[in-house]
């Protein structure tokens, strides 16, 4: 069956995020009150496997091997 991954690749609490900092800072000078504001990644990946909990499992291998790098990067799967 095929399924589809949404992967979402975020910046670790306390790891700097300049591209981040300077959208903030542009949309305040643009007169939007911003509390906070993060970059992240998504990645849509469809594939076949045999079920939705071995697409889950290989979805989670992708990000360890490419998608993110652990010692910076969060990473959520939602497998359809």
């Amino acid at each position: 069956m095929t399924y589809e991954a949404v992967v979402r690749v975020t910046l670790k609490e306390g790891v700097l995020d300049p591209e981040a900092k300077t959208i903030r800072k542009s949309l305040e000078r643009l007169g939007f009150d911003i509390d906070d504001l993060h970059t992240a990644d998504e990645y849509v990946v469809e594939f076949d496997a045999e079920n939705k909990e071995t697409a889950r499992e290989e979805a989670e291998e992708m990000c360890e091997a490419l998608l993110a790098n652990p010692t910076i990067h969060d990473y959520t799967v939602e497998v359809r």
